[in-house]
């Protein structure tokens, strides 16, 4: 019988997880041409209501510590707009155009639901 340290239990090493190690690998799962929201991710990493707030938190200290692909033009507002400001306006216009995803002159996805990704 092993000890607890050196035992190989997946669901150990799930629960040893953090909040923010979910956000990011739920993030990363985003598939392109496909948007999630700050909310669902928040929900889907097992954080309460007030979660969302700190998705761009997480993933930007991530980015700073080198995770380098994560995907921030994938996830939107609950209603489907996008975060975009003119520095970052030509780029995130260019990814949305590559995976198919149109964008209003309101900065809302079109067909919003049919582009939602379930986690």
């Amino acid at each position: 019988m092993a000890l607890f340290a050196e035992r190989e239990d997946k669901t150990y090493k799930a629960a040893m997880e953090t909040f923010s190690d979910r956000v990011v690998k739920l993030a990363l799962s985003i598939p392109a041409g496909r948007v999630s929201t700050y909310g669902a991710i928040a929900r889907a990493a097992g954080g309460g209501g007030m979660a969302a707030q700190s998705i761009t938190g997480i993933l930007g200290k991530a980015w700073d510590k080198g995770e380098k692909k994560i995907p921030f033009h994938r996830i939107v507002y609950a209603d489907g707009r996008i975060w975009i400001n003119e520095e970052y306006r030509k780029k995130r216009t260019a990814l949305y155009k590559k995976e198919g995803i149109k964008i209003d002159k309101k900065d809302r996805i079109i067909d919003f639901a049919d582009k939602l990704y379930e986690f």
